[in-house]
C-alpha cells in the first residue's frame, strides 16, 4: 500500500489550509471577547457577594440583570466558537473526501456568526447597564 501523497493532494491539502485560517482568525477574536466577558462576569458575581442579601435592594437586581445579560453572552460566543471549530473540520473533511459539503460549510458559519451577534448584542446590553447603574452611583455620591 503506497501512502506517498500525490501533487494533488498536497494542493488539496494547502487549499484545505488556507480555507481554514479565516475561521481560525475569527476563533482567536472570540477567545478574547470571552476573556473580556468572563472577567466582567467575576466582577458581577463579586459584587453581588458584597452586596447584602436584600431582594429588593435595586443595585442588586440591576447586578442580577447584567448576570443574566452577560452569560446569555458568554454562552452565545462559546457556540459561535464551537460553530466555527466545527467549520474548520468540515472544511478538512471536505477537501479529504472530495466531498460537496459547501451548503453545510455555509449554514454552520451563518449560524455561527448568528451566535455571535447575539453575544455581542447581550454584551452590548450588559455595558449599557452598567454604565447607567454608574451615572446613577456617581450622581448620588455628589449630594
Amino acid at each position: 500500500m503506497d501512502i506517498s501523497l500525490s501533487p494533488e493532494a498536497y494542493s488539496d491539502m494547502a487549499r484545505a489550509i488556507q480555507l481554514a485560517l479565516a475561521p481560525v482568525c475569527r476563533l482567536a477574536g472570540i477567545a478574547g471577547l470571552l476573556s473580556v466577558m468572563a472577567g466582567r462576569r467575576a466582577r458581577i458575581v463579586d459584587r453581588v457577594r458584597q452586596l447584602s442579601g436584600d431582594a429588593v435592594d435595586p443595585a442588586r437586581r440591576v447586578l442580577e440583570l447584567r448576570r443574566h445579560f452577560s452569560g446569555i453572552a458568554i454562552t452565545s460566543c462559546t457556540v459561535a466558537a464551537l460553530l466555527i471549530c466545527i467549520v474548520i473540520a468540515t472544511l478538512f473533511v471536505e477537501v479529504m473526501l472530495d466531498a460537496p459539503l459547501k451548503w453545510l460549510v455555509g449554514g454552520l458559519f451563518t449560524a455561527a456568526m448568528l451566535a455571535l451577534v447575539i453575544g455581542l448584542a447581550c454584551f452590548l446590553r450588559e455595558v449599557h447597564l452598567a454604565m447607567r447603574a454608574t451615572r446613577i452611583t456617581a450622581a448620588g455620591d455628589r449630594r
